[in-house]
């Protein structure tokens, strides 16, 4: 009674969940144990057998120096122009080494010397030497050391060693891959330097042409455009342009002060009344105008001609001094045109009339030949005149250098497009030279390299007659032992991932997401069967008859059922699922058959009759009825039988006692029909009878998976209870049964068939 005084709502739980999956590995091994001891027993002894197999081993060394004895060369590690790389660098690394190391473990120079050995080892292979694929080498090559002395020679030590089960065999084997590898090479050598010295031969015309052709093309377009460098040209230019800026920033200055000293004369010449008799003369004289446009010639010319030259060169020179005597002429024609008499005109005037060739009025010709003309400050004239001829060579000046400048730009302007024209043929034709010349340097060193044979081979260290390594046999051992555990455990888990059954109640509840009731390990009924069965049919009504019942003593049931404390708990655990009131109908059903869902309904109703409570079980498989092989009871009536009755005054004689609080009600025969029986009003009266007669009814019934019968039977009981065999139902079938029983009234699962309990 201790069981029924636990809080109604709690589940029952042994253990805490927190070290359930501290102990899921361990699980896992403990349950595929026979699957690891044979897996490692397996390993074991194919180890043993590999161990007293296993012969001797032995191995002898050579080593190998090969030496080159190439100069440096021409040490180019670059060439343009499409050059093939398998010449481009033949100097000092000229050896490839690790094809050398490739070479000397190639079947075909082992095939070569399988072929010298063949008289003495007529079985040989090159699979014996070489090594079969996927297992290691007898042959290994080994590279030791590099050194590059003083003369550029390149000295590479190569250790060929050999392993075999006779001494002698692996000496001879060593020599003849020496000789092979000697001959072989010395061949091979020969033939790769002169295929490269024929690829540099025929590409030198090539190469030589094309310089030629870009040589050409970078004359023509220098002739093109009378250019050397475009570079050094603009820079020039640049220069120029700077000047001229220079010189024009200095003219304009000039001209400014000189434009006010032009405006300060002839404000003083404005004050002389005598100007317009002057001017009148000056203009009446041609040789006058035809003086002044000279001067103003040669201060044009130059101008011009500083710009290109120094005042030193002796055309500016010339220019110079031609000016000079112009000017000198200029002011003897003005001392004549005046006279030696006092003029009376203004200078201002005089200019302006000068400038503008008007004709004086008749007031003027009136002072004239009145002879009132009075004397003239000639000197103010002359440097007036002088002014201005000087303002008119500045402005010729200032205009000859705009011009010059906008020359200048205009030729800049093109310069960026010669430039880069210049950029582009300069390049080609310095490549195509330079890869001339790395050519025929190549070309050279190829010769001298075939000559001198590429390079040498001594052998440092002769191949003896193999020495003992061992057998092996403790390492194959050592090996086994460590190799057994590890590929047994790792065939176990393998296993247990691609098995796709469910192997713990943790993972039962988790696929489900359901209450677990109870974990119940396996429990077996062949003693309950055979017992049973011993028992005649007289003896065994007599048994369950009511006098017997009433002693206890004389028939334990207790023994002929199964009971366990796990299936205890599990009922405990049903039964407070529902706080208010206790289920009155529970119907056990699982995701396939086989799973023990009739056992552990027996079980159920054995936990119910020791808390006092009287139980029905009733067997609703009808189709492939169970329960009463079990318990060794007929199967004439049951069920089926009951649900044609209309009536419940006979139900009694269909019910078959098995203990004083225990009644069953088998199936029965098979109908034709199930649905149309289990789905019937009779079917629900019946339930709803039994549960008004007995404290708990317990119904077994068949998968839900495989058949409709145990979905209707669930939409009609209180309570439903899932029953999962550990290591049978599979999750796929788990989680499709839980998703159909979703909906109803589902209470919880009970785990069976495992290893420990709750």
């Amino acid at each position: 009674m201790a069981d029924i005084s636990l809080k109604r709502g709690q589940i029952v739980i042994a253990s805490p969940q927190s070290k359930v999956k501290g102990r899921k590995l361990s699980t896992i091994l403990l349950r595929r144990r026979l699957q690891i001891l044979g897996v490692s027993g397996v390993v074991m002894s194919v180890a043993s057998l590999l161990a007293l197999t296993a012969k001797p081993t032995y191995q002898s060394t050579i080593q190998i120096l090969v030496s080159s004895q190439l100069n440096q060369g021409v040490g180019s590690s670059h060439i343009q122009e499409g050059v093939e790389s398998n010449f481009t660098n033949p100097n000092v690394d000229m050896i490839d080494y690790t094809l050398q190391h490739k070479l000397m473990l190639s079947s075909t120079l082992i095939q070569k010397a399988v072929n010298l050995l063949r008289s003495d080892y007529p079985y040989l292979t090159v699979e014996d030497i070489k090594g079969k694929k996927g297992q290691q080498s007898p042959l290994a090559i080994n590279l030791l050391e590099r050194q590059i002395a003083e003369n550029k020679v390149i000295h590479q030590v190569f250790e060929m060693s050999f392993k075999d089960n006779e001494p002698t065999r692996s000496q001879k084997v060593l020599q003849a891959l020496q000789n092979v590898y000697q001959e072989h090479n010395i061949e091979l050598r020969k033939q790769s330097l002169s295929k490269r010295l024929s690829l540099i031969n025929e590409r030198l015309p090539k190469v030589k042409e094309k310089m030629v052709q870009a040589e050409k093309t970078l004359e023509q377009f220098r002739k093109k455009h009378h250019l050397l460098n475009p570079e050094v040209q603009s820079k020039i230019l640049l220069e120029s342009l700077a000047d001229i800026k220079k010189q024009l920033r200095i003219t304009r200055a000039q001209l400014k002060d000189l434009q006010a000293r032009y405006d300060n004369l002839k404000q003083e010449l404005s004050f002389l009344p005598e100007n317009a008799l002057i001017s009148f003369r000056l203009s009446q004289s041609t040789r006058y105008q035809t003086l002044l446009n000279e001067v103003q010639k040669t201060d044009l010319a130059l101008t011009q001609e500083r710009l290109r030259y120094t005042d030193d060169y002796p055309e500016v020179q010339k220019l110079v001094q031609q000016r000079r005597s112009q000017v000198a002429l200029l002011q003897e024609e003005i001392k004549r045109s005046l006279g030696n008499k006092a003029v009376q005109a203004t200078p201002a005037t005089f200019f302006k009339q000068k400038q503008l060739g008007t004709e004086e009025s008749s007031g003027t010709e009136a002072l004239l030949t009145g002879g009132q003309v009075p004397e003239v400050d000639l000197k103010l004239v002359e440097e007036l005149i002088q002014v201005q001829t000087n303002v008119l060579g500045l402005r010729a000046n200032e205009k000859s250098l705009a011009n010059s400048e906008a020359q200048i730009r205009a030729e800049l302007s093109k310069y960026p497009s010669l430039i880069a024209e210049y950029n582009r043929l300069l390049p080609e034709v310095e490549t195509n030279r330079k890869t001339l010349e790395q050519l025929m340097a190549m070309q050279q060193s190829l010769g001298l390299m075939i000559a001198q044979g590429g390079f040498d081979l001594q052998v440092l260290e002769e191949p003896q007659r193999g020495t003992y390594l061992g057998s092996n046999k403790l390492l194959i051992l050592l090996g086994g032992v460590l190799l057994a555990p590890i590929f047994g455990v790792t065939t176990a888990l393998m296993s247990e991932i691609s098995n796709n059954a469910v192997s713990s109640p943790e993972e039962l509840q988790r696929l489900t997401n359901l209450r677990l009731l109870g974990t119940v390990p396996e429990i077996s009924l062949l003693s309950t069967k055979k017992r049973l069965f011993r028992l005649p049919l007289q003896h065994l009504l007599a048994a369950f008859s009511k006098e017997a019942i009433s002693d206890e003593k004389q028939l334990n049931v207790y023994a002929l059922l199964p009971s366990h404390e796990t299936l205890d708990m599990a009922y405990q655990n049903i039964q407070i699922s529902k706080p208010s009131v206790p289920y009155k109908s529970v119907m056990l059903t699982s995701a396939r058959s086989g799973e023990g869902k009739s056992t552990l309904a027996l079980g159920l109703a054995v936990s119910a009759a020791r808390m006092h409570q009287r139980v029905l079980l009733i067997d609703a498989n009808l189709r492939q009825p169970n329960l009463h092989k079990i318990l060794g009871l007929t199967n004439d009536w049951g069920l089926s039988l009951l649900l044609v009755e209309e009536t419940n005054s006979s139900v009694k004689e269909y019910i078959q006692p098995i203990h004083p609080s225990i009644d069953v009600l088998t199936a029965g025969p098979t109908p034709e029909d199930t649905l149309k029986l289990l789905s019937s009003a009779r079917m629900k009266e019946l339930l709803e009878f039994f549960e008004q007669n007995y404290d708990v009814v317990l119904i077994d019934t068949s998968s839900i998976l495989s058949t409709v019968d145990a979905r209707i039977m669930a939409s009609l009981c209180h309570g439903i209870v899932m029953v999962g065999r550990m290591d049978q139902v599979t999750r796929n079938e788990l989680i499709q049964a839980t998703e159909i029983l979703s909906k109803l009234n589902l209470i919880g699962i009970i785990a069976n068939g495992t290893k420990r309990s709750l």
